[in-house]
């Protein structure tokens, strides 16, 4: 029963008993307007106690607002704290280096290369080589001078040819990976008086002009223009303060080409291209190197090249064909300028080479690189030419052929985070056809070998500087010497700083 329900049942009892017995069995007006006051106290009482439990209903939603804004107010104090200290944080570290190169439209342009400075000692045992001739810039093994009983020579030699740039683009037109690459030096040039007008000679200025290295441009996997030709094996390159190291010993050319490179597997790639063909061809009997510049095939190569975590190897082939035009009695260069009638003399050219390098630690900072090539008609492709690519007979009227075999071994060996050790020595051996008399080789290349020995120091980044000692040596055939031969020697101590940016 409600508290309203009890007063109201206690105000009638005593109501009825303070009337007599007659008058409670007929209610009077008095009591009529009693029962309606009292009708009227009950429904205010209940709109109040309605009021009430709104007011109570209120004060608890207002309570659980309350906690949940404190809540709220908590969240956002952590948050503001946490945002403090990374902020913090971010500002404690050093600024994030710039993204290499700089925009143009969507090309990305990165520029680099490095200056170089070499100073070296050389002295010949047999002979002198003249002064800007690149023998005196770096090891080229046929400069080395093989006269018999021939007086030795000393030479100083200060040089900035091998300083380097290049500029490298990489773009994404409709989908396509679009790259672009270009890389010059000086060192090619052989003399400064007829490179550069006015001069530019030791004596002066030492002016040397511009070079073009390697400038090609890549669709996806297509390649096109001058690179390395895809016969060699770039990363058998030892480490040293000459301009190739070792030259005798490896595949060493930069020329046009159209390049396809397909990847057969994880690390497996496999590269084929057509590249610009080009004859070197002597005459029996004579020494002079003829460009015949009557091509009709390009040269064809293909590499097979795997890299994995401890190693790299590569497999190559080449297939060539050589060709001059005749006279029939001597090789002509031009026959339009000179007014001659030749006739097309060919020959065909197949050469393969296996390389590798084998990392000695993780860090793959020390290794052991390795290159051997053989080939029948393919010596403008080794040894920078060391070996004709085939010998012209004019009692036959024929190209006959020319062997070559070539290897170069090096060690990269990291004795601390700054200072290394590079070995290498590397040999070539060139065979001619046995129907040749002595006479009709003397003077051409028959082998030549060298060693050396380097130490490199890195006393911050970007920043090497090296000192190496090389030996080599040259033999060539010689009509008149017993045995058929003569040679020269090569002892050569070099220095070099360079900076890579």
């Amino acid at each position: 029963m409600t508290m309203i329900s009890r007063n109201r049942a206690m105000l009638l009892a005593a109501t009825m008993m303070a009337l007599p017995a007659a008058a409670q069995a007929r209610p009077t007006a008095h009591e009529a307007e009693l029962e309606a006051r009292i009708a009227r106290l009950e429904a205010q009482v209940t709109q109040m106690a309605g009021a009430l439990q709104a007011a109570q209903a209120q004060q608890a939603q207002a309570a659980t607002l309350a906690s949940a804004a404190q809540a709220r107010s908590d969240e956002a104090v952590a948050s503001a704290a946490q945002a403090t200290a990374k902020v913090a944080a971010l500002e404690a570290k050093p600024a994030p280096a710039p993204a290499e190169g700089f925009r143009s439209g969507n090309t990305t342009i990165r520029l680099g290369g490095y200056l170089k400075m070499v100073a070296s000692s050389s002295h010949f045992s047999n002979g002198s080589v003249p002064t800007n001739m690149l023998g005196r810039d770096f090891y080229l093994p046929q400069t080395i001078p093989t006269t018999p009983g021939g007086r030795g020579s000393t030479t100083q030699d200060f040089t900035a040819k091998q300083t380097r740039l290049w500029l490298n683009l990489d773009s994404q037109v409709a989908g396509h990976t679009v790259k672009g690459y270009l890389e010059t030096d000086f060192q090619t040039t052989a003399d400064a008086v007829q490179n550069v007008p006015g001069g530019g000679t030791q004596r002066t200025t030492n002016g040397y002009t511009l070079a073009l290295r390697r400038a090609f441009l890549q669709v996806d996997r297509f390649t096109f223009g001058q690179d390395w030709t895809t016969f060699q094996y770039v990363a058998a390159l030892p480490e040293t303060t000459d301009y190739v190291g070792g030259a005798e010993g490896t595949v060493f050319v930069r020329q046009p080409l159209i390049r396809y490179s397909h990847p057969l597997a994880k690390g497996l790639t496999l590269h084929l291209s057509a590249e610009n063909p080009e004859s070197a061809l002597v005459t029996a009997g004579s020494t002079a190197t003829l460009e015949s510049g009557t091509d009709h095939l390009p040269d064809f190569a293909a590499r097979l090249a795997w890299t994995g975590k401890r190693a790299e190897l590569s497999l190559a082939g080449l297939a060539r064909q050589v060709r001059g035009e005749s006279n029939g009695s001597a090789l002509v260069n031009n026959v339009a300028s000179t007014g001659a009638v030749g006739t097309g003399v060919t020959a065909t050219g197949l050469g393969a080479s296996v390389g590798g390098k084998l990392f000695l630690n993780d860090a793959k900072t020390s290794d052991i690189r390795f290159i051997a090539t053989y080939g029948q008609n393919i010596g403008r492709y080794v040894g920078l030419n060391f070996s004709p690519d085939a010998v012209y007979n004019p009692a036959t009227n024929r190209l006959t052929d020319v062997t070559t075999f070539a290897a170069l071994a090096a060690a990269r060996l990291s004795l601390t985070s700054a200072l290394r050790v590079n070995v290498m020595g590397s040999y070539q051996h060139v065979g001619y056809d046995k129907a040749l008399a002595l006479a009709s080789v003397s003077g051409l290349n028959r082998e030549s070998w060298s060693g050396a020995v380097n130490l490199f120091y890195t006393p911050v980044k970007g920043i090497d500087l090296g000192v190496e000692y090389r030996h080599g040596k040259r033999t060539v055939f010689n009509a008149t010497q017993a045995g058929g031969t003569a040679s020269g020697t090569l002892d050569r101590v070099e220095i070099a700083a360079k900076y890579s940016f």
